[in-house]
């Protein structure tokens, strides 16, 4: 490559393994559905969906082989998604 730039090789392996992760929350996920939690069934649905996120994030979109700068501007979008979910979140109530 030109310029110093590095191509990173990942194996099939890995990908099949990170494959085989995600669809296990996936049904993990809608299976906690089936389960009363009570007002925890939102936040353990959330934390599955974080879960598959960041594993989407650092495989498949490469991020855990890129510059950490890239994974500081991305965990900066995704902080100023959740405060702004939070503020009008706030908002609905106390209105």
């Amino acid at each position: 490559m030109e310029n110093g730039q590095h191509a990173h090789i990942v194996k099939y392996k890995t990908f099949v393994v990170v494959l085989i992760v995600l669809l296990v929350f996936t049904f993990s996920s809608v299976g906690i559905t089936q389960i009363d939690l009570g007002v925890y069934s939102v936040t353990a649905a959330l934390i599955f969906a974080v879960l598959k996120s960041i594993l989407v994030l650092m495989y498949f979109m490469h991020l855990k082989f890129d510059k950490k700068v890239y994974a500081l501007m991305t965990a900066g979008i995704i902080l100023l998604l959740m405060i702004v979910i939070l503020v009008t979140f706030l908002d609905y109530l106390y209105r």
